[in-house]
């Protein structure tokens, strides 16, 4: 089922409801920066999929059952209360309070499906599948935080691969789906985020002496988070809302909202996640060398996200794929001068983003110029 409704938009409720998922973002950035290995990414990943997975399922439900009465509001306040205890419980996710993660999150499921469950009959029927597995993969999540390793990790494998066989199991295109409301839901989510790595500065800045060195590294590091900012802006996101919107078939709608709204975000926000990280440990050391493990953070960070986006833009049928790819490759060859002065890695992430936005820009410069000298000659004429 697909509707079209251009007057809808998100409410201030649901952009606070963001700002608690988005708390969530910040936590696991702090978690990873004491962790920055390997396995310290792989728990990050992991949490972080199953949060988007219930964030994007509040997308999907505001998207079709507005928070306009006492009662859906006080369900969607429930959602947002488990979502704060989870982001609370991260740091020790895998550890004394993987259990008080759990009993979050499966706060979170309940009042989402309730809530759905207010959408209409075609809703209730949709909910007869994606709501016991989104239940199911709930109950592993807690089942890992009460259970010892190994089960601990394996009960958290297998819920994203419950959500995931949820995603294309369950009738999707029962789903409502307002291409505006959808997508600036989902851009304003992305913006918060990427705020995540200003955040960074300042708190990598904290306690240091504050020189023209660091200043010039905090510029550095906002000129990253801009052109973060300008990959997926830069061309407004009404491109992405009209190939939505111009998708009549409901089957091919929920694919597009699934895959290119839910999964091809993923990579970008553990992107900005990982960047976070990276520009902290910049900050920290601008003046030395950083470890490997930082200056691949930095650089393998935006290279992710630019790869993400990437995804998106194809998924979509939209161009500019193709720049991102190369831009995302350049800042991950980047790494070797981070382990030589982190600095100048920090301003070479920043100046191949800055060329990359150029290059890409100037035929749409030209295209412009173009149109508005043709404008220009046809009332001359």
């Amino acid at each position: 089922m697909t509707q079209e409704s251009p007057g809808v938009r998100v409410s201030t409720l649901e952009l606070f409801f963001d700002l608690v998922f988005v708390f969530t973002v910040t936590q696991l950035a702090d978690v990873l920066a004491h962790h920055l290995t390997l396995s310290g990414l792989v728990d990050v990943m992991l949490v972080l999929f199953v949060v988007w997975w219930m964030y994007s399922g509040y997308a999907w439900l505001t998207n079709a059952v507005a928070p306009t009465t006492t009662g859906r509001r006080t369900l969607l306040l429930a959602g947002m209360a488990g979502f704060l205890v989870m982001a609370l419980a991260i740091p020790d996710a895998f550890g004394d309070y993987g259990w008080l993660f759990g009993a979050g999150y499966l706060v979170v499921n309940i009042a989402h499906s309730v809530l759905f469950l207010q959408a209409g009959p075609a809703a209730v029927r949709m909910m007869r599948t994606l709501g016991p597995l989104n239940l199911l993969a709930a109950l592993l999540v807690l089942a890992g935080g009460l259970l010892p390793e190994p089960w601990r990790h394996l009960c958290w494998l297998a819920a994203p691969l419950v959500q995931v066989a949820a995603g294309y199991l369950h009738p999707a295109e029962m789903h409502t789906i307002s291409a505006g409301h959808f997508v600036e839901r989902h851009s304003l989510v992305m913006i918060i985020a990427i705020g995540e790595s200003v955040l960074a500065i300042g708190v990598g800045a904290t306690g240091l002496e504050l020189d023209g060195g660091l200043i010039l590294a905090a510029l550095l590091g906002l000129a990253v988070a801009y052109y973060l900012w300008w990959a997926y802006f830069a061309d407004g996101d009404r491109s992405a809302e009209h190939v939505l919107a111009g998708a009549d078939d409901p089957v091919r709608r929920a694919g597009l909202a699934l895959n290119a709204w839910g999964y091809a975000h993923l990579p970008m926000l553990l992107g900005i996640v990982v960047t976070a990280v990276g520009i902290k440990k910049t900050l920290n050391d601008a003046f030395h060398a950083l470890h490997w493990d930082a200056a691949l953070a930095l650089g393998g960070g935006v290279a992710l996200y630019l790869a993400g986006h990437a995804i998106f833009l194809r998924l979509l049928k939209l161009p500019g794929a193709s720049y991102r790819l190369v831009v995302a490759v350049l800042c991950l060859a980047t790494a070797p001068l981070g382990h030589y002065l982190a600095i100048a890695q920090l301003g070479a992430v920043a100046v191949v983003l800055a060329a990359g936005a150029i290059t890409e820009d100037i035929p749409r410069v030209r295209r412009a110029g173009l149109a508005n000298a043709i404008g220009d000659f046809g009332r001359g004429a």
